[in-house]
């Protein structure tokens, strides 16, 4: 029995000098990889595994060495993360201001203020063109009053001057009835004279 004991240390050192090296120097191995080697190269022994400090030491310093790699990997990109964060945020307000903006420029270029009245254009442009029809409208209706009124004016001063014509004309026709009375008045004065003279 000793003879079996001795037997499986030996060839247990033998077997395992050759994973135990690999598990302690190959810088490529990942902690699954170096645990899958650090298990095959050992020794069982019954249910049990027959593993050198040494590689349980190192193993433990590259799984402690991995995990601090891991826990400054993880706070790097916790502070990447951050900085992304706060650049999203930045770009957020950028980007709603910008769009604040376009908002104002579409609204500006929808819109028209009259005093300072906003309107959208095309209810300015009909309601524009209602006041410059009406005003329109009532212009030519000034202009058609202005011209039966100016009708009617010249009406009235052809009346007038034909009644002044007429008039001059009967003052005319009075004067001359009037001088033709007053000689005929004198013509028959004189013969009474003469006739009373005689």
């Amino acid at each position: 029995m000793r003879n079996i004991l001795l037997l499986i240390i030996v060839t247990g050192s033998l077997a395992y000098s050759q994973p135990a090296s690999k598990v302690v120097e190959d810088k490529n191995l990942n902690l699954e990889e170096r645990f899958q080697e650090m298990k095959t190269g050992s020794q069982t022994f019954k249910d049990y595994k027959v593993v050198k400090e040494s590689v349980l030491d190192k193993v433990w310093d590259v799984t402690g060495d991995t995990i601090k790699r891991k826990e400054q990997q993880l706070a790097e990109a916790k502070n990447q993360i951050a900085s992304l964060h706060e650049e999203l945020k930045s770009t957020r307000n950028s980007m709603e201001s910008q769009q604040a903006s376009i908002k104002d420029v579409i609204y500006d270029s929808t819109h028209i203020s009259v005093l300072g009245i906003p309107f959208p254009k095309g209810v300015f442009l009909i309601l524009a063109a209602a006041i410059i029809g009406g005003l329109a409208f009532a212009l030519s209706l000034f202009l058609a009053r202005m011209k039966m009124l100016n009708g009617q004016v010249k009406e009235k001063a052809l009346i007038a001057d034909s009644i002044a014509h007429e008039l001059e004309e009967f003052k005319k026709k009075a004067m001359e009835k009037q001088t033709k009375l007053s000689r005929e008045l004198q013509n028959e004065r004189n013969k009474w004279q003469d006739y009373r003279k005689v």
